[in-house]
């Protein structure tokens, strides 16, 4: 996800979860929508949406097809999304988002790019994965550039914390992969601590991993490469 657009981040003050306590996957954040992402979410919604529902998916009803399921937590306004979606049309896509010009900005794309392998379920994260998603039912999952949350009193803030990650491991099938990537070297760093301690899955690099071919660098990446700075892709898979 992009930082300026959308956060799907870890537990703060607000909301309690039955497994963690008080913990939301993402803060409300005052954000601009557009004419055109107020009318894809009135008008779009219903044909590409998934209302919240603590039920379990069935993704071959869902998707209307067999095939690998990816889950992307945080996809923000789209762009990468999308491309990956494009090249990678054997495969279904569950998007978890919140913010409105996001999902509003991903039904356009949808739309647009004649997509029929992405589904958008607009909810907190946390809530999906722990009532929606099957256990080993996913082929992947996908979590890019969550709100790193810099100040060391936030960092309890963050996504990527034991408790959520076990959540995640359980939900893939064996060999099913979870990719982050975070442009934050501390952040970066507390994600290999956290990714490498879960049990369930093991690293495919010595460390950090090469940034894999099918994600896209993003115009923060171009912007922070510039600018000397460097991101950060992790490649975990479960055992």
């Amino acid at each position: 996800m992009d930082h300026d657009t959308s956060e799907n981040t870890a537990p703060t003050e607000d909301g309690k979860h039955p497994l963690f306590g008080r913990i939301r996957s993402f803060v409300h954040r005052r954000a601009h929508i557009t004419p055109g992402q107020q009318q894809a979410l009135d008008t779009l919604m219903q044909k590409w949406g998934i209302t919240y529902s603590p039920t379990l998916l069935d993704f071959e009803q869902v998707f209307k097809r067999s095939a690998p399921t990816i889950l992307e937590i945080g996809f923000g306004m789209g762009e990468t999304t999308e491309k990956i979606c494009l090249t990678r049309k054997d495969e279904n896509f569950l998007g978890v988002e919140v913010f409105n010009a996001g999902v509003g900005s991903m039904l356009n794309r949808i739309e647009n790019s004649g997509l029929t392998n992405m589904r958008i379920i607009q909810h907190d994260a946390v809530d999906v994965v722990n009532h929606m998603i099957p256990l080993e039912s996913l082929a992947g999952i996908h979590i890019y550039f969550p709100d790193p949350w810099q100040k060391k009193r936030h960092h309890k803030r963050r996504l990527i914390q034991s408790p959520f990650v076990k959540l995640l491991a359980e939900r893939l099938k064996t060999g099913g992969y979870i990719h982050c990537a975070t442009d934050w070297e501390n952040y970066a760093e507390q994600m290999l601590e956290v990714l490498s301690a879960e049990p369930l899955l093991q690293n495919t690099a010595d460390g950090y991993a090469p940034k894999p071919d099918y994600r896209p660098q993003t115009k923060f990446e171009t912007r922070g490469f510039r600018l000397g700075h460097s991101s950060w892709d992790l490649v975990f898979t479960k055992k």
